[in-house]
C-alpha cells in the first residue's frame, strides 16, 4: 500500500497542474475577450459620441422652436376658444331677435287676418245683404211676370205648360 501512495500523489499533482493550466488557459481566453469587448466598446463610443453630440445640438437648436410652437399653439388655441364664444354669443342673440321677430310677424299676421275676416263678414251684412234682397226680389217680380203672361188664353195647338211635363 505504501507504493500506491506515491501513485496517488503523483496524478494529484498532475491533475493539479491539469487544472492550472485549464485555469490559465480560461484566464487568458477570458483576458483577450475582455480587451475585444473593450475595443469594440471603445470604437462603438467612438461612434456613437459624434451621433450624440449632434443629436444634442439639434436637441439644443430645436428646444427653443419647440417652445415657440407650443406657446404659439397655446395661443392659437385660447384665440380660437374666445372667438368661439363670441360666435356663440352672437348666435344665440341672432336667433333670440329672430324668435322675437317671428312672434311679432305671427301677432301681424293673425291681426290682419282678423281684420279681413271681420271685414269680410261686415262686406257680406252690408252689401251682399241688401244685393240678395234686390236679387229676390227682382226675381220674385220675374217670376209675377212670367205667371201672368203664361195666364194668358193659349192658341189652339198649343199645349199647356204644365201638361208638357206629364209622359
Amino acid at each position: 500500500m505504501q507504493t500506491w501512495v506515491p501513485v496517488f500523489i503523483v496524478i494529484a499533482c498532475v491533475a493539479i497542474i491539469f487544472q492550472t493550466i485549464m485555469i490559465l488557459a480560461m484566464f487568458i481566453a477570458i483576458r483577450r475577450m475582455g480587451q475585444r469587448a473593450e475595443k469594440i466598446a471603445d470604437e462603438l463610443q467612438g461612434r456613437i459620441t459624434p451621433i450624440l453630440s449632434r443629436v444634442q445640438a439639434l436637441v439644443d437648436d430645436a428646444q427653443p422652436k419647440i417652445s415657440s410652437i407650443m406657446a404659439d399653439a397655446t395661443d392659437i388655441t385660447r384665440t380660437a376658444r374666445s372667438q368661439v364664444q363670441r360666435v356663440d354669443r352672437v348666435m344665440v342673440e341672432a336667433v333670440d331677435r329672430l324668435r322675437l321677430q317671428l312672434i311679432h310677424a305671427d301677432q301681424i299676421l293673425t291681426g290682419a287676418l282678423e281684420t279681413v275676416e271681420e271685414t269680410g263678414a261686415q262686406i257680406r251684412r252690408t252689401v251682399w245683404g241688401p244685393v240678395r234682397s234686390v236679387s229676390a226680389l227682382v226675381r220674385g217680380i220675374q217670376v209675377g211676370l212670367e205667371f201672368f203672361r203664361n195666364r194668358r188664353v193659349p192658341q189652339d195647338g198649343a199645349e199647356q205648360p204644365d201638361e208638357s211635363l206629364f209622359i
